[in-house]
């Protein structure tokens, strides 16, 4: 069951503890996938993890990305990496300790595997596999692998959750039987014209961009600057809104109300905006409706055409909302329609806490795995978490795809359909 920490999931974690290096001794990683977001990550384990990590390597696709991640390695680490073409020959490097798998998420499942037998220790950024099936299998792996894996849903070390799931463990709002859960994003923003649609470079081009190791194990096709560059339009490489936005506040729940996977799923929305239709194939406009088995309910909207409203979640509670907006504020409001009938409410005082937490959040995440293999630390989202957190974004794809209810089956671990 997702829900239990099995014995072999005991066991592992004290194999890491007792295979952690000295905390004296600097961990040796190398990254893989630099693009966007993994040139961002060095930035954060940089400013965020100085001193706990040596970035001795680099892996990317397109030559562009490798030769700015090298500089940015000798710029803030003060070495200089050795660069990869295929991930496979970093892994052979017995000296990294280990690996940063940054890529588009079709690439996570065969990337965690290698690694792990590779016998790395992996920061995997979300989601932690393309399908259900995979991400089950990465958790099967790396819990009897004695090796660190921390998924990459950095909300569980942002201190507004943290203190989000105090409030609540301390009755601030009583019970909370609903979350409203929204993401709204607006374009052009910076030099993104419309959802996904990144700058691509002005060089890129087949001769520097080895596009048969990018597709992988997804469908062969020509090469294409689109799919490569904007890949979360693109159903072989991305669950799009579900998988990219959804899972971080599905898990966000989880983590502040202690939950676990829904028992069903309904979701709706389609490609509703930007101009003429295009080769697009994920949503910018979607809808989920989830049940969990112990009469709570999540309700999940995204649109990419107004930001009025940033994103964030509501934690509804009889007694009181507490509301967590752009991983930046939290705001706690006492219900004081029902303070004559419950006097401890009228007590209650509201409050307001703003500051800028998605950086040091993400820093802190990447800081928490370095400290878990030393030994000092627990990582706050192992493989099995990051798959109780994928379970839900994964529900809403089938159900939009299926057009049909979803529902999981705990004792399976199994999806079917109404």
């Amino acid at each position: 069951m997702l829900d239990r920490v099995s014995r072999r999931t005991f066991v592992a974690g004290s194999a890491a503890i007792l295979s952690a290096r000295a905390a004296n001794e600097v961990i040796n990683v190398g990254f893989i996938g630099v693009g966007s977001r993994g040139y961002y990550g060095l930035e954060r384990l940089f400013v965020g993890a100085k001193g706990l990590a040596r970035v001795v390597a680099v892996c990317d696709t397109y030559a562009g990305y490798r030769d700015r991640a090298k500089k940015r390695v000798e710029a803030m680490g003060g070495n200089s990496p050795e660069t990869y073409i295929d991930y496979r020959q970093m892994l052979a490097d017995k000296s990294i300790d280990a690996v940063f798998i940054m890529t588009p998420e079709h690439l996570h499942y065969p990337m965690a595997m290698d690694a792990i037998k590779a016998g790395k220790h992996i920061y995997l950024e979300k989601p932690i596999g393309h399908t259900i099936e995979e991400g089950a299998a990465i958790v099967k792996a790396s819990e009897a692998s004695g090796k660190v894996l921390q998924v990459g849903t950095q909300n569980r070390s942002n201190p507004h959750y943290q203190k989000a799931k105090e409030m609540i463990e301390q009755g601030m709002i009583g019970e909370c039987h609903y979350v409203r859960a929204f993401w709204y994003r607006n374009f052009p923003s910076g030099t993104t014209p419309a959802p996904w649609r990144y700058a691509i470079p002005a060089d890129a081009s087949e001769s520097n961009t080895d596009w048969a190791r990018f597709l992988g194990p997804a469908p062969k096709r020509p090469f294409d600057k689109n799919r490569y560059y904007q890949w979360r339009n693109y159903w072989d490489y991305s669950g799009g809104i579900s998988t990219d936005l959804l899972v971080h506040q599905t898990d966000a729940a989880n983590f502040v109300l202690g939950k676990t996977v829904p028992v069903s799923c309904m979701c709706s929305g389609g490609i509703y905006a930007w101009g003429a239709p295009d080769d697009r194939e994920a949503p910018d406009t979607l809808s989920a409706i989830y049940e969990y088995a112990d009469k709570f309910h999540l309700n999940y909207s995204c649109f990419f055409q107004n930001d009025q409203f940033g994103y964030g979640e509501q934690f509804m509670g009889h007694e009181g909302l507490i509301e967590v907006l752009n991983r930046t504020e939290l705001h706690f409001y006492p219900q004081r329609s029902i303070a004559k009938a419950v006097p401890r409410v009228a007590t209650r005082e509201e409050v307001h806490v703003k500051e800028p937490m998605d950086n040091p959040s993400v820093e802190r995440h990447v800081k928490n795995f370095l400290e878990a293999i030393k030994g000092n630390e627990k990582v706050i989202a192992p493989a099995r978490v990051g798959q109780i957190a994928a379970i839900p974004g994964h529900m809403a794809t089938l159900s939009l795809k299926n057009n049909k209810k979803v529902y999981w089956d705990a004792k399976t671990e199994r999806v079917r359909y109404s």
